[in-house]
């Protein structure tokens, strides 16, 4: 049985390739990722929080009669549901701009993302995909270097 193995040959395209990829990834570094990933659904789930309320946090009445009718879900009073939902619209997008406690927003805006898909919107799952893809980023890799958790807790 052989047990060598070829030389990998280097051609001036796997070269180019090469150092395309290292110049990409310099380019663009995960600390970028993370910055645009926070503050690109963050800004989602905090404009479409805004909508819910009267001035500051007063949830209003369109957005009490919408989790009556089109945002019913089970095992929760509209009324309470309505509250939740725009708090944390307004709460989890402001820890994932300041990038603290990113990854408890991030797992937060995921768990949303998850009951709107199952109970209120099952047909948009590709705009639940572009959703849940930062917010797992973060979940995984965090907010990064500019971000709070950094600076307050780096290893």
């Amino acid at each position: 049985m052989n047990t060598h193995t070829l030389p990998t040959q280097h051609t001036p395209l796997s070269n180019w390739r090469s150092r395309g990829l290292a110049l990409l990834s310099r380019a663009v570094p995960d600390d970028l990722i993370a910055l645009a990933s926070r503050f690109g659904v963050g800004s989602i789930f905090f404009l479409s929080g805004r909508t819910k309320v009267d001035g500051g946090l007063n949830v209003s009445d369109t957005a009490l009669l919408l989790f009556e009718q089109d945002y019913a879900l089970p095992l929760i009073s509209p009324v309470w549901a309505a509250h939740l939902a725009t708090y944390a619209e307004h709460l989890l997008p402001l820890m994932l701009f300041i990038g603290l406690g990113t990854r408890l927003g991030a797992l937060g805006l995921l768990g949303m993302t998850a009951t709107i898909q199952v109970f209120v919107y099952p047909a948009a799952w590709p705009t639940h995909l572009s959703w849940a893809a930062p917010l797992l980023y973060l979940l995984a890799h965090g907010g990064g270097k500019w971000s709070l958790d950094h600076v307050l807790f780096r290893r």
